[in-house]
């Protein structure tokens, strides 16, 4: 039979039957990028045929943003809401967003990831250097319901277009500041990157292995989460804003400043760490791939040189594991019937797992496991998530048109998934910086020709057609 029809059957098998069963084992037998890419188009036009997403207006529809910053954390809570129907006006300096040439790069020199990171914007490109720049930031801020904002504390206000300047022309204005410290305290004025603020945050201290020096993961971790929680921020202004009827709150008709810091976003993962130190004097540190106070919960290699995680930290999961092993019932290994007794040998229970597993395949393992119904997956790579069925079948990604190229581009859906006013990709982040100048200009200040010629020739706008 061909490979492709086998991964379909496979396929419509694995989603008629038991979640449970391990997805990656599937596209592992035979599914090629190529038939991915086609089964992510069918699946879509699937759904559109039937009701689905397409046509569907975001949550956020008829809300104006304007976003004034700049990388990861600012632009990024932008993306979000523009994702959900938020209308997204993106201001760039005049050479535009460095993201734009940031990492792998595509043949007119745009950077793959902006094509996502700055999806369903309009860009505005104005000089913030100039006066005629900064009083055009003015009168889109007057026609805005959110401004986001990243730059250096202090930097708005020197422009005079920090929150006291803008609320005396639109009270309503809710006023997103993202930093690597807050607009407040001693550390306010320090200039704040992620990989600084990660270590501050504290996720540093407790990421990686003891005997080691701190892991950062390859990632912006703290920068999309700052972007989170501007988001979050934003939509609970909005919501005091304009009330909430059901719970009696009446409507505030004004809009706030929201204070986002980078090094309290990461400081928020920190689940128990800060009562376990005050309360017990214990200092939370590295526990390389285990989670501290947690047994078991680990990574384990295979046969075959792969790893795998398995998660049987609950009593009843640790002891369908066991079964699963075929340890005897008068074992050791079945004493350790609660969590307390399992931390305290978690050496020598990981020891006997990592046995088991690595006298097998990663794959028979996983389908024991399955079976068995314990926690248990592969540590997948991008290469493994764009061919899983299942990655697929929730949608997780989208393609969008590259018309400069002409040819179309994958991209992550972002989440979550809302079942009546769902989010979408409407276009890719524009090749350009001040692609929509003239259009913006026109549509939220009705400028005319003349004026927006003007600010051209002063360069305090730049139109790249």
């Amino acid at each position: 039979m061909h490979q492709s029809s086998v991964f379909a059957r496979r396929l419509s098998w694995a989603l008629s039957s038991s979640p449970s069963y391990p997805l990656a084992l599937i596209s592992r037998r035979g599914m090629r990028r190529g038939e991915a890419a086609a089964t992510v188009r069918r699946f879509s036009a699937e759904r559109s045929a039937s009701g689905g997403e397409e046509g569907k207006v975001g949550p956020l529809h008829g809300v104006r943003v304007l976003e004034l910053g700049q990388l990861i954390a600012g632009p990024w809570a932008g993306t979000v809401l523009g994702y959900f129907g938020a209308d997204v006006v993106k201001v760039e300096p005049p050479k535009g967003d460095p993201i734009r040439g940031w990492r792998q790069l595509d043949e007119t020199g745009t950077s793959y990831w902006w094509r996502g990171h700055a999806r369903n914007k309009r860009s505005v490109c104005i000089d913030l250097k100039s006066t005629e720049g900064r009083d055009l930031v003015k009168k889109l801020s007057a026609e805005s319901d959110v401004l986001i904002e990243n730059f250096r504390p202090g930097k708005m206000e020197e422009w005079g277009l920090g929150p006291e300047d803008l609320e005396k022309i639109n009270s309503e204005l809710i006023y997103t500041r993202i930093s690597g410290y807050g607009q407040t305290g001693p550390y306010s004025k320090l200039p704040g990157f992620a990989s600084v603020c990660e270590a501050v945050g504290g996720f540093r201290y407790v990421n990686g292995f003891p005997d080691r020096p701190s892991v950062r993961p390859n990632l912006s971790m703290g920068d999309t989460m700052a972007g989170l929680q501007g988001v979050i921020g934003i939509l609970l202004a909005l919501q005091a804003r304009n009330g909430n009827k059901r719970g009696g709150v009446q409507s505030s008709g004004k809009g706030q400043v929201v204070d986002v810091a980078i090094y309290e976003s990461v400081f928020s993962l920190l689940e128990g760490v800060v009562s376990e130190y005050d309360g017990a004097n214990v200092t939370r540190g590295c526990s390389g791939s285990t989670l501290t106070g947690i047994v078991p919960s680990n990574l384990y290699r295979g046969s075959d040189g792969k790893d795998i995680i398995i998660g049987a930290n609950g009593d009843s999961l640790y002891s369908r594991l066991l079964d699963a092993m075929g340890v005897p019932k008068e074992d050791e290994l079945r004493t350790w019937d609660s969590n307390a007794k399992r931390v305290e040998n978690q050496d020598i229970i990981d020891a006997k797992i990592g046995e088991w597993v690595g006298m097998r395949s990663t794959e028979e393992t996983l389908q024991i496991l399955a079976k068995a119904k314990i926690p248990s997956g592969l540590i997948y790579s991008v290469e493994d998530m764009v061919t899983d069925p299942h990655y697929i079948a929730r949608g997780q990604f989208e393609e969008v048109k590259i018309e400069e190229l002409d040819r179309d581009l994958k991209i992550p859906a972002i989440g979550p998934r809302l079942t009546s006013t769902p989010g979408s990709t409407k276009h890719p982040g524009r090749s350009r910086p001040g692609q929509d100048s003239k259009e913006v200009l026109q549509e939220w200040l009705g400028m005319t020709d003349a004026d927006i010629t003007d600010l051209i020739n002063s360069k305090a706008v730049i139109q790249n057609d």
